[in-house]
């Protein structure tokens, strides 16, 4: 969601700081490639040629310290929906998003914010697969 909004280059790292954090639990699953090529898709540039960064955890979210509040919650709403993605919840991905918090300096009560948006999108997909079914 407004991942269109991000720089080239906050795009690929963004891609590769949400690589980092599906597969901390281990090897990635289809539903987890499918959750990168959407967000993909979703910032419009073909981002499948760009050159992976290799870059640890640490390093790709250091690379937002500097970054506008906006480009950071974006970062970090994106995240949040990655983790609703797939029906497992994961006490890594959890922590994984606390430290993004602290390091982006975003409140409790932004967070609570960004995760009304991304359950209400969610929703709001969930609502539009009964409607199209029934």
């Amino acid at each position: 969601m407004l991942l269109s909004l991000l720089t080239k280059e906050e795009k690929i790292y963004f891609i590769e700081l949400v690589r980092k954090f599906i597969s901390i639990d281990g090897e990635v699953t289809d539903v987890e490639k499918a959750i990168v090529t959407k967000l993909r898709l979703e910032m419009g540039e073909d981002l499948e040629k760009a050159k992976s960064l290799k870059l640890d955890k640490d390093k790709l979210i250091e690379f937002y310290i500097d970054k506008t509040p906006t480009v950071k919650r974006i970062v970090f709403m994106n995240l949040l929906s990655a983790s609703l993605q797939d029906e497992w919840y994961n006490v890594e991905q959890h922590l994984f998003l606390s430290e993004v918090q602290e390091k982006f300096e975003i409140t409790d009560k932004k967070k609570r914010e960004l995760m009304k948006v991304v359950y209400s999108e969610r929703d709001l997909r969930e609502k539009a697969k009964r409607v199209v079914q029934e």
